[in-house]
């Protein structure tokens, strides 16, 4: 006799470390030792309006454009669609698993 399919019941919390699943030998990890994107947002704090809608993060942006140099991608919107598709990239980009980046990278809810 065949029994019913047993259905997992979807968990409320997930304990899950993005850190984790990011190998140790991972390119991206040797970029990142060495990438220090501490002063950009200060520094670049001026050329910001305080009208309109917020712009997407400074270090995000170079993040991204890097990550897209990097794996030979051409479009800036590219990499944004790549993010979502590999946790290497969305660790780079250090981005919280509870953030949503649109394709447009028009959007990024801030942390």
């Amino acid at each position: 006799m065949m029994g019913p399919r047993q259905m997992a019941q979807g968990a409320l919390f997930y304990e899950f470390s993005i850190e984790e699943f990011v190998p140790g030998d991972h390119p991206l990890r040797g970029i990142d030792r060495f990438l220090d994107l501490s002063d950009v947002r200060p520094l670049l704090a001026p050329s910001y309006s305080s009208h309109g809608r917020p712009a997407i993060d400074p270090e995000l942006m170079i993040r991204m454009l890097l990550l897209g140099y990097c794996q030979g991608i051409r479009s800036e919107r590219r990499p944004c669609e790549e993010v979502h598709v590999n946790l290497a990239y969305w660790w780079f980009c250090r981005l919280d698993l509870s953030e949503v980046c649109l394709p447009d990278m028009q959007q990024v809810r801030p942390s």
